[in-house]
């Protein structure tokens, strides 16, 4: 029996889970790396290596999606995700007071700890997102992933907020109990949420089109539909070039424009407004009363993309002509945000259509495909967009230059994410509705 479609309560509810997996994790990856660096006084290539490899573990993403599929129901995978998830985040408090007096014995500690981040976020992640590809409707996808996006961005916040002001004055006893509380309180949320959302025989996915032996025959299989396989590109070109600016844009303000730590911080702000009002943009194009008018989801994302690649050249043109010349910076900044939320929020919507395309049950291995992708290019931005940045500059010997190098090579990226989702529309339009059945539609065309 098909389910019936989420309505806004059910989505929100999803979208509260989202909350409470970003703040688990922004306890982790900004919390404990400053008491890493500044309170411990250890080596900042620490944090940021343990912060890379939760994202590396993600790659399990494709495998924790076949689970959800197999299974029929997403509900017990986000569960447990978020368990896991919990757990590894009171591990890693404490493996990071355990530094302060046996370093080796808390880094193994926190290597352990960050798999297990990384293993319960593509869990639950993963779960979610197949869950949503599955039971929200055509029409609501771009509002749904814009409120599901806001709430994760909400739980960052306010987590960070309240975490930072329990915390303080800083001492490890208070540090466990404050990660220990949120842990547990961030389980009980999701059980809240997740009670009755699915419904034994009421809302189970329909049977799929075609069964599999195991996780590698399923992998391969979605592996070869052509719209699966590019869209994996996009994603990984997209958030790879979105990813490289997060550790680059404030030391670029700083050092070529003499901005203050104050004002880089300020200019993040604005980068991320810039992301709310694209996002706010992609909901609002996307509704019944204007659908169609504004451009298509589809556009969004070919056009967010281009323009993010637009946005990209003009920093790099600031850095060429400060400090003689003065740029519209801040300007410059929300354009680029702005650009940004646009096509990831289109992105996201695409996802949860293309998921469910190729026939019912592989929604989950074909998000997990595209969370994996996602999560190497969130891996690897940070260390390319500082790597480029340090190698250009000790090539170059020119800090304006350095910079320059790394937006050239970003917006190059962003241009070639425009032209494989261009490709994609003419492998399957995006759009428009047709008769054929979804497997057929799935795999017809060819690719490059």
């Amino acid at each position: 029996m098909t389910a019936p479609y989420f309505g806004w309560l059910q989505i929100a509810r999803l979208g509260l889970i989202q909350a409470c997996l970003g703040a688990v994790v922004v306890v982790t990856t900004s919390t404990l790396n400053r008491i890493m660096v500044v309170e411990l006084a250890m080596p900042a290539l620490l944090p940021g290596f343990l912060v890379a490899w939760h994202y590396a573990v993600q790659i399990v993403r494709p495998r924790m999606g076949y689970g959800a599929d197999k299974g029929r129901r997403s509900t017990p995978w986000m569960m447990g995700g978020m368990i896991v998830l919990a757990c590894g985040g009171v591990m890693a408090a404490i493996a990071t007071v355990w530094m302060d007096t046996a370093p080796t014995a808390g880094i193994a500690l926190s290597v352990l700890s960050f798999s297990l981040i990384g293993l319960g976020v593509s869990a639950c992640g993963t779960s979610l997102l197949a869950l949503m590809a599955k039971q929200v409707p055509d029409n609501r996808r771009a509002q749904a992933a814009t409120l599901v996006w806001l709430m994760m961005i909400m739980g960052f916040a306010v987590t960070a907020g309240v975490v930072g002001k329990l915390i303080d004055p800083y001492t490890p006893e208070i540090l466990i109990k404050v990660s220990a509380g949120l842990s547990l309180l961030t389980v009980a949320i999701t059980a809240l949420c997740l009670w009755g959302l699915e419904k034994e025989g009421g809302v189970s996915a329909p049977q799929p089109t075609k069964n599999f032996a195991n996780f590698k025959e399923a992998f391969r299989d979605v592996s070869a539909e052509p719209v699966a396989r590019n869209f994996t590109i996009f994603v990984f070109l997209s958030m790879l070039a979105y990813s490289a600016q997060d550790l680059i844009l404030e030391p670029f303000a700083g050092a070529v424009h003499g901005m203050s730590p104050g004002k880089t911080t300020q200019l993040s702000g604005w980068h991320h407004m810039g992301v709310l009002i694209g996002m706010l943009a992609v909901a609002g194009a996307s509704t019944r009363w204007v659908k169609g008018r504004l451009g298509s989801v589809h556009a969004w994302m070919l056009s967010g993309c281009a323009l993010s690649a637009l946005a990209t050249v003009g920093l790099a043109m600031s850095a060429l002509t400060a400090p003689p010349m003065a740029w519209p910076l801040q300007a410059n900044v929300v354009f680029l945000g702005i650009a940004n939320g646009a096509f990831s929020i289109a992105a996201i919507a695409t996802m949860m259509r293309l998921a469910g395309q190729g026939g019912p049950g592989k929604e989950g291995t074909r998000m997990g495909l595209w969370g994996a992708a996602q999560a190497v290019a969130f891996g690897l931005g940070g260390l390319v967009g500082t790597g480029a940045s340090d190698l250009a500059h000790a090539a170059l010997g020119d800090a304006r230059l350095a910079y320059m190098s790394v937006f050239i090579f970003q917006a190059l990226m962003f241009l070639a994410s425009a032209l494989v989702a261009s490709h994609m529309r003419k492998i399957t339009p995006a759009d428009k509705p047709t008769n054929l059945p979804n497997d057929i539609l799935w795999n017809k065309g060819t690719t490059t």
